[in-house]
């Protein structure tokens, strides 16, 4: 249930509102709106919320049924765009965001010179893992805690703000410190207590959607985010499973849904979705046509020798074509959500 407040509530009135839900067993989440417009969402009921008593508190406007069960990702309770700022970079503005950067954090050398040519290409944000996703245990697994330091030379060197995945609750603070924005890695989207720490953060958090996952389970996730007070959220598609194999089918369908059920910014992440570089730029074509609020593309000075999954690292003139598509997607009408 969403309870709307009259203009210009009294810090009283809100209180009163919070203490009379939690009354009633369940838990009262502010919702700001534009102009100043306050709601309080009804969160932890499993079932429909006697009104009766909340509709006539003073400040009270009027009661809302919720009926989807995700509540404060819904733009039935915030109709509204949601825009997230990493380190002043808007996500979920008027002009798609590209995040670019190795798979993995390499070498200090390897992972500047990838920076500075993406940074020169038009990338908004530097992305790279600390640990890789591989489950084989003689491939690279990545470069730990011990690549932050890389990262924050990154930022330093060229401007860009810097996002690296996070995947275990205790070293989630550490990360967050030195980087601009966390990404929930898909494996760990329904991981609660990852979920817990992270909507600590002094920073943006995109959560990735699970190979497995709905797109129900997935706004599920980023919901218990903001039921934890969590604002600065972004969603991020990259791919699901549609067999046994380890690559996975891009769903861009998800972000025409999203864009419609949620005022949260979805991103799109074409290149964990396929194993060949040459579909990276026709399938980022079809993402910004989509409706996406940005891309997410692994890129190296030198692909084929990327420390992981070089064979869906695209080069540098990959990258600047894609930076051609944008502008050329600009020109799109805006799809209403």
């Amino acid at each position: 249930m969403l309870i709307i407040m009259r203009s210009g509530p009294t810090e009283a009135q809100c209180v009163r509102v919070e203490e009379a839900v939690q009354a009633m067993g369940y838990s009262p989440v502010r919702v700001p709106g534009a102009d100043g417009r306050m709601a309080i969402c009804v969160t932890g009921n499993r079932g429909a919320v006697d009104d009766s008593l909340l509709s006539r508190l003073p400040g009270v406007l009027r009661c809302i049924r919720v009926t989807r069960p995700y509540k404060l990702v819904s733009r039935e309770v915030h109709p509204e765009d949601t825009v997230v700022e990493i380190a002043g970079v808007p996500v979920g503005g008027e002009e798609p965001v590209v995040f670019a950067g190795p798979g993995s954090v390499e070498t200090e050398a390897r992972t500047l010179a990838v920076a500075r040519a993406a940074a020169s290409a038009g990338a908004r944000v530097f992305r790279a893992r600390l640990w890789s996703e591989s489950l084989r245990p003689y491939e690279f697994g990545g470069v730990g805690e011990e690549g932050l330091h890389t990262l924050a030379r990154v930022r330093e060197e060229t401007g860009l703000p810097v996002v690296t995945e996070i995947v275990d609750p205790r070293s989630a603070g550490q990360v967050a410190e030195i980087v601009d924005g966390v990404q929930i890695a898909a494996r760990h989207m329904e991981n609660e207590a990852l979920l817990e720490v992270a909507a600590g953060l002094d920073c943006p958090v995109i959560v990735q959607r699970g190979p497995w996952a709905t797109i129900r389970e997935w706004l599920m996730a980023a919901e218990s985010l903001l039921a934890r007070r969590k604002r600065d959220v972004i969603l991020c598609e990259r791919g699901v499973r549609t067999g046994l194999e380890r690559r996975t089918l891009l769903d861009l369908h998800s972000v025409a849904v999203v864009r419609q059920t949620s005022h949260l910014p979805v991103v799109v992440d074409p290149s964990r979705a396929v194993a060949d570089r040459g579909r990276i730029r026709p399938l980022s074509r079809a993402a910004l046509a989509a409706g996406a609020a940005g891309l997410m593309i692994e890129v190296h000075n030198r692909p084929d020798t990327a420390y992981t999954d070089p064979g869906q690292t695209v080069d540098i003139p990959t990258l600047e074509g894609i930076f051609r598509d944008l502008e050329v997607a600009s020109a799109y009408e805006r799809l209403d959500a």
